[in-house]
């Protein structure tokens, strides 16, 4: 098929092949970006020793696999877009002004200096429980006490800490 023959064909059936596409794109505008995009593939097709020999089902299947890759595409965007939160180690880090890194030091100190005021079985429960994520059972199990005795040590230990955060530094 000649080229000015393909562009009589594609001109004749662009209408159809809208209304084809339109309801597996999702809307008329991406139906007719398609449609041309198939139409540059169609025009290419088959050069003078290679002669296409049912077009209009040819362009049909060019418009269809257009869209479905048209489809995969905009999912693999959206499943990009919709990713959680990058990792903690891809955002650039802020940068502390002097009195932030200060005030940040000194609240470490400060609960630090709570933990060390805490019973070494109260300090141990909630080390445990805070920074190694322990359950109450496997904490119970280690100090040798109750579930309940360990809520209760880990309960006591944080209104502790809070209460020494709180007091103004003198």
């Amino acid at each position: 098929m000649q080229t000015d023959g393909k562009l009589e064909l594609y001109l004749a059936l662009r209408p159809a092949l809208i209304d084809y596409v339109t309801p597996i794109v999702g809307d008329r505008m991406r139906a007719e970006d398609v449609v041309q995009d198939a139409y540059l593939r169609f025009s290419a097709a088959g050069d003078v020793t290679h002669v296409i020999e049912r077009p209009v089902a040819y362009l049909y299947r060019i418009v269809r696999n257009l869209a479905f890759d048209l489809l995969q595409r905009r999912k693999g965007e959206a499943r990009y877009q919709q990713r959680a939160d990058p990792a903690y180690w891809m955002v650039p880090a802020t940068i502390r002004t002097p009195e932030e890194v200060l005030m940040y030091q000194q609240d470490v100190e400060r609960v630090a200096g709570a933990l060390a005021g805490l019973t070494e079985e109260a300090r141990i429960a909630v080390e445990m429980h805070r920074f190694g994520n322990y359950t109450l059972k496997e904490i119970a199990e280690r100090l040798s006490v109750s579930i309940p005795t360990v809520h209760r040590l880990i309960r006591d230990a944080l209104v502790h800490v809070v209460e020494q955060m709180e007091t103004p530094d003198c």
